[in-house]
């Protein structure tokens, strides 16, 4: 979706207040993998939209294409991608261009650019743009109205015409007020401003757009000071103004860091008020990739502050649907997901690219192209998160209880990975029933998944409302395990017994045992809302089943198994008795022989999905 629409829609609300955040690529390849779980953490919080920047003279190029293609598709938050003229001829330009529509993405900041490393002067590449409003020009007349455009603009006017004395003359600044114009009459339709720290500057800088015409939404661009060496090289790279009550509060504090911090948030807080109380109910946070202050200035009374903006709150994270939708405009129609992939929601989104078929989640043949097959990415860990895991996961194994004691822990909050999870530690809502959990993990049942029953909770429940106030929600509890087949067996001669248990179990080959049919579908998840139809987000179909568990089965030598060292007698099968003797497994054997079972206790009022392991 645009951000102009986007903004234009939260206008009709008086008490909303857009707010975004602002990213740059990071060198390294363990500083990406920090930034995407940094991001994730951030997006929680329903930031109207996330940028990324593009590195001076087109450095970072590639790797700004990947990051926003994975923040529209696997973050899932709308992203816009900066572009600049440096070093673009247009062939580059319209590369990026075709990348990110192919990657459903709509929005782009269209900028000049910044010099090469190593040139103090913007000097134009043969073939390419001289300004910010070619590039503008050039991306209405050949994508017609499909991006939506955003421009840079400066409060205090643009670093190049700021003279030596930190200031631009009335002419100069009329002219970029001019230019500025230009670049919105080519069909840019919203401007994003350069920071500054004069809150007054910033308001008459809109007011004098307003006077001339202007008449797209300005957003202002906050940079929370988080340190002060790097404020003062920042203002100055950039010509910001910075007035005199800042650096009296600054000088006496600006070798403790923590005090710096608390500082800006005090003072990007103040500044965020004024503004709103202003009527502009628009706020870009460059973040710097950091992400404690940004929220802090946002948050409910932090850092130590009483009283901040109050936008957010963390025991207040709402979701729109339980899983995050999607915002990549060929797939925004989805609305509909199989549980299986509830804790790999990246795996997920990456076998799904082609969703636009199915946009309300109606299966058929499972070989369809719509899944993807299995790749590499479905078992890539960021190397950030495959420390913890080999922590916590690389373990002696000597017996098969060693496996069951792994899982165990996990239910009860003492381990923060799990091989078959993308997300951080237990979710709310599996604290609900964890002990439960811990319970039939010790008797061999290995628990991947699962949701408790909710009968009619407040859709505003921290722990498992979704879809905003005014709603009802209501969930029928389920669990999803590997067991051997002794266990599966006596499992489901219980199901015989409770019509309410609904079960399907697969192993690695194939081998298919279920009490429903090839084309059921349980919704499993389900929302009543004022003046909507009933809403049914997640459910449980064979279909879908049968190609997950080629990834469930894969993760236990590929995400678990794989961890250990080659010839780690954890690692490789080492031997199986005959019945009743010491079973001695590695991890990639549990994963061969065992079957992965899906069981839903449909009874959702008075069911108790626990009792059939009572007697294990």
């Amino acid at each position: 979706m645009k951000i102009a629409d986007k903004i234009r829609n939260a206008a009709t609300d008086p008490n909303t207040v857009v707010f975004s955040f602002e990213f740059f690529p990071p060198k390294t390849e363990d500083g990406v993998d920090n930034l995407f779980e940094r991001m994730d953490r951030m997006v929680a919080h329903n930031p109207s939209f996330c940028d990324i920047t593009w590195g001076a003279g087109g450095t970072t190029a590639d790797l700004t294409l990947e990051i926003a293609n994975r923040m529209q598709n696997i973050v899932c938050v709308e992203t816009m991608m900066h572009l600049t003229c440096t070093n673009m001829p247009v062939e580059k330009i319209d590369h990026a261009l075709h990348t990110i529509k192919s990657n459903g993405l709509q929005n782009v900041l269209a900028l000049r650019g910044d010099p090469p490393h190593g040139q103090d002067k913007f000097v134009q590449v043969e073939g390419g743009f001289a300004c910010a409003r070619d590039l503008v020009k050039h991306i209405r007349a050949k994508y017609g109205d499909y991006f939506g455009i955003t421009v840079a603009g400066y409060p205090e006017a643009h670093p190049d015409v700021i003279g030596s004395d930190g200031l631009a003359t009335a002419e100069v600044y009329q002219n970029d007020l001019e230019y500025l114009k230009s670049k919105v009459d080519a069909g840019a339709d919203v401007i994003v401003t350069q920071l500054f720290y004069d809150t007054d500057t910033f308001l008459k800088f809109v007011n004098d757009c307003r006077q001339i015409g202007i008449t797209c939404p300005i957003v202002p661009g906050i940079m929370p000071i988080n340190n002060y060496k790097g404020f003062l090289r920042m203002t100055g790279f950039c010509k910001t103004k910075i007035p005199a009550d800042i650096m009296s509060a600054l000088e006496p504090i600006k070798d403790n860091e923590e005090a710096v911090k608390s500082y800006g948030v005090h003072l990007g807080t103040e500044m965020c008020k004024k503004i709103l109380s202003h009527g502009i109910k628009t706020l870009h946070l460059y973040t710097l990739n950091m992400e404690k202050s940004a929220l802090a200035i946002l948050m409910v009374g932090s850092y130590g502050m009483r009283c901040n903006l109050g936008l957010i709150e963390e025991s207040k994270i709402s979701r729109s649907l339980p899983w995050r939708r999607p915002t990549n405009v060929f797939r925004v129609k989805e609305d509909v997901r199989p549980i299986f992939w509830a804790n790999r929601p990246k795996s997920y989104i990456s076998r799904t690219i082609g969703w636009d078929q199915y946009p309300h989640g109606r299966w058929g043949d499972s070989c369809n192209p719509s899944y993807g097959a299995l790749t590499d990415y479905q078992f890539m860990r960021p190397r950030a998160r495959d420390k913890k895991l080999i922590e916590e996961w690389v373990v002696p194994l000597k017996s098969v209880e060693d496996i069951y004691e792994r899982f165990r822990m996990y239910c009860m909050g003492k381990l923060r990975t799990n091989p078959w999870s993308e997300l951080d530690g237990l979710q709310p809502e599996t604290k609900i029933i964890n002990e439960q959990l811990e319970r039939i993990n010790a008797k061999g049942f290995l628990t991947i998944n699962s949701q408790p029953a909710v009968n009619g909770e407040k859709s505003d429940s921290p722990t498992v409302g979704w879809g905003g106030p005014g709603g009802y929600v209501y969930q029928k509890a389920y669990v999803e395990f590997f067991c051997s087949k002794e266990k599966l067996d006596t499992l489901v001669d219980k199901c015989k017994d409770r019509i309410s248990l609904t079960y399907m179990a697969v192993n690695k080959e194939g081998s298919w045992s279920s009490n429903v049919g090839q084309t059921d579908v349980n919704a499993v998840t389900w929302g009543v809302f004022p003046a909507k139809e009933i809403k049914q987000p997640t459910i449980v179909d064979p279909v879908s089943f049968n190609v997950w568990k080629d990834e469930a089965f894969e993760i236990w030598s590929r995400g678990w198994a794989s961890l250990y060292p080659e010839g780690d007698a954890s690692r490789k099968f080492v031997e199986e008795l005959q019945a009743r003797a010491l079973i001695i497994l590695s991890v990639s054997q549990v994963g061969g022989s065992y079957f992965l079972v899906s069981l839903v206790d449909n009874d959702y009022i008075n069911g108790d999905l626990f009792v059939a392991f009572a007697d294990f």
